[in-house]
This record gives structure tokens, sequence and C-alpha cells, in this order.
């Protein structure tokens, strides 16, 4: 069972959810299962107050943050899960089934990770650039059959299902000997990078394309989700992402377009 530290250090963040109900439902959900942080993305602020599914919830309720952007909203975090139901969606990530992609949370977890699970509208899912902002996917396996196929899942149930899977003990997760994390990758996992560092190394080198005109001559390589994708499969840690925006920054500096991104402060 998560420890009521990794229990805090899990952010459900739910993306242009407007119906009160449904984020009531999320609420309940979470704190049934022991959750505590949720975090909206929306443009229009929804009317929290009108959550009347919260029941027993309003704690949750009440600590609910609203954030401008789905990067806010996970910058604080190291381990970013989409949710999608696939559908016909051409996918740029690597997807998980949630039975394995819950070990891969507890994982970031127990070294002490944060992790963001971000569920999308209740009508269209997480957009192409929202999952831009995650590390990988994970979807929960429907009925798929000649006669019917169920493609998404009502919001509150989805986020109950996952949030159930991440605290049900399993024999792997009580088994100091399947959970223990690898010598050579313990100090990652102590240290691990943070959404807010890899989207300004995304936000870096954008302005290192746009200087150097690459967006003009490969504008079908230099969209802004595919960049931010990107960055997250180089997949730097906590030690690397320094010396990338230093480098980034000394790229700039060097071009004589520093800004605010100057050279006395290369590491940062």
């Amino acid at each position: 069972m998560l420890t009521e530290g990794e229990l805090d250090r899990v952010c459900v963040v739910l993306v242009r959810a407007r119906n009160p109900s449904n984020i009531g439902a999320v609420a309940r959900a979470m704190h049934n299962f022991g959750f505590r942080r949720m975090r909206v993305v929306n443009e229009f602020a929804p009317p929290l107050e009108a959550a009347k599914s919260a029941v027993d919830a309003s704690d949750v309720m009440a600590a609910a943050v609203s954030c401008a952007s789905v990067a806010d909203a996970v910058a604080d975090c190291t381990l970013v899960v989409g949710t999608t139901a696939v559908g016909e969606r051409h996918l740029h990530h690597e997807l998980l089934p949630l039975a394995e992609a819950a070990p891969r949370m507890l994982t970031e977890l127990g070294g002490g990770g944060r992790l963001a699970l971000l569920f999308g509208s209740e009508k269209t899912g997480l957009s192409n650039e929202e999952l831009s902002h995650c590390n990988w996917l994970l979807t929960i396996p429907m009925r798929n059959s000649a006669e019917a196929r169920h493609v998404s899942m009502n919001l509150g149930q989805a986020a109950a299902v996952c949030l159930y899977e991440l605290v049900r003990e399993s024999p792997a997760a009580s088994d100091p000997q399947t959970s223990a994390a690898p010598p050579e990758t313990a100090g990652h996992l102590t240290d691990p990078v943070t959404a807010a560092q890899l989207e300004l190394i995304t936000s870096l080198l954008n302005e290192v394309l746009g200087a150097t005109e690459y967006p003009r001559r490969h504008a079908h390589n230099a969209d802004p989700a595919h960049i931010r994708r990107l960055v997250r499969r180089v997949g730097a840690d906590a030690i690397d992402a320094p010396v990338w925006i230093g480098i980034l920054k000394q790229i700039l500096w060097k071009l004589g377009l520093a800004g605010e991104h100057d050279a006395s402060n290369l590491k940062s």
C-alpha cells in the first residue's frame, strides 16, 4: 500500500473538465483511496462549489488548485502520465495497459518522485498538445467485440479505476527484492528531473530553432508539441538537465539573443 508521503506526491490533473458532477465524482474517488491533490486546468474556471457528487470529499474540493495550463499543473512533477481511450487516435507515445502502467508509477513514487495523472475532457479526451507534456500514456482495457465496443469511460469511473490500481496491495509491491530500485538508478530516483526543467529545455530549444530559422526550412519537424515530445524522449535526468539548459543558454548568448537567458546563469 502507498505511504502517506507517496499519496501526497500524486496529483490528479483534470484538463478541460467542465461538468461539476464529474469533477465531484473524481474528488470522491480520490478521498476514498486517500489521495488529496487535485489540479484543474480550464480556460473557464468550473463552478467547483456545484460539485455535489463530491460526497465526503469537501477537503479535496477545498484544496483543488486551478491552473492556467498543463505546464503549470505538472511543473513540480517528475512523471507525467496521460490517460486515453485510444479510439482512432494516432499516438506518439508509449502506451501501456493500466496493469502494466501501475508498477512504473509506483516505482517513481517509491523513489521520491512526484506523479501527475492526467485526465482529459469528458467529450474529447486529451489533445495532442496536452499529451505532449506526458512521459507516456496508459489506457484502461475495455470490452471490445463485434457487437459492442466501449470506447471511453465516465471521468469519475476512470479516475476511480486508476487510483484503485495504485493503492491496491500486490505481492510484487510488497516484496523488497522485486520493488527495490537497482543500485545504479537509486541516485536518479531520489533526485529526478521535474516537468518544469524539461519545459525550460523545450522553451530554450524552440528559441534556438527559431533563431536559426529551422522552422522555416523544416516546418514539418518543428511543431511545438513534437519538440516537447522529443525533449521527453531524450530522457534527461536531474544531472543532465542543468547541462542541457546551460548549453542552450550559451548558444542563445553566442547568437546575441540571450535576453532573459543571459550567460551569467547558464545552469539555472
